[in-house]
């Protein structure tokens, strides 16, 4: 499936700070194709690219002063099937390949251990990737999406506990159940076609059956509609901006369309 992609992001600058975004879509042999793909960011004071985590797509580095106008446009063709993960089998921890071991860690917004206890008694008697669909559905029945009711300081905890948020609250909260039951799991940046509001999108990829797995807890897009960007421990390391200085959103757009 293909789709076409484009982002903005406008933000002024009080003083001149660096920026680390990480918008353009990955370059996934056998996942995803980037066909065609567009970056402009004007004329920063310093443009650097370099590698972001577990091979997946690339941070760019830029200095800027008094605005930031950055606009990306893609066409990205997704081969992923997307099939069902619950005949999957979890994978012992023994035999967990080394880049999947530090995704069972807590992390900075994912505090997993706190979980451990409701995971063990909520998700008993369940196994393997059934158990990561099951918890995907338990978050679905319980959760409210509700625009503005997390801030950059809320964990999976407060989200747990609060039952509301958005996509990147979700992702947080699956992520950190699943590594409560011992499978590793991380949060991906995506585009979606079916995000309401269109928007830079969080979803959790959990390590089962030997191998990632994409689960979108807020139902809004398949594994085969998810175009990935970024994959890190939490929010923190998918950021598609991260300001190192002050920065004042003016326009921020995402419009994500499938189709050649």
């Amino acid at each position: 499936m293909k789709f076409q992609i484009s982002a903005l992001l406008d933000y002024r600058l009080p003083e001149p700070a660096y920026l680390m975004l990480q918008v353009e879509a990955a370059s996934l042999p056998g996942e995803q194709h980037v066909a065609r793909s567009r970056f402009d960011a004007g004329t920063p004071e310093h443009f650097a690219r370099i590698a972001a985590p577990d091979g997946i797509g690339e941070r760019i580095w830029l200095r800027c002063g008094g605005r930031l106008q950055a606009r990306y446009s893609a066409t990205v063709e997704v081969r992923r099937t997307g099939s069902a993960i619950e005949p999957l089998a979890q994978v012992p921890l023994h035999r967990l390949p080394a880049g999947a071991v530090q995704y069972l860690n807590e992390s900075r917004y994912c505090p997993s251990n706190q979980l451990v206890p409701f995971a063990k008694a909520e998700f008993a008697g369940v196994e393997g990737g059934a158990k990561i669909a099951a918890m995907r559905d338990w978050i679905a029945r319980h959760f409210t999406y509700a625009a503005g009711a997390s801030d950059a300081a809320t964990t999976a905890i407060d989200s747990f506990l609060a039952r509301r948020g958005v996509c990147r609250d979700y992702a947080h909260v699956l992520v950190a159940l699943a590594r409560a039951a011992d499978f590793p799991a991380r949060v991906v940046s995506a585009y979606a076609p079916h995000v309401e509001p269109q928007d830079f999108h969080a979803v959790a990829e959990v390590f089962v059956g030997g191998g990632w797995h994409l689960v979108d807890p807020t139902g809004m897009a398949s594994a085969a509609e998810l175009v990935k960007i970024a994959a890190g421990r939490d929010a923190a390391d998918i950021s598609f901006l991260t300001a190192y200085g002050e920065a004042e959103l003016v326009e921020q757009r995402v419009t994500v369309k499938a189709g050649n």
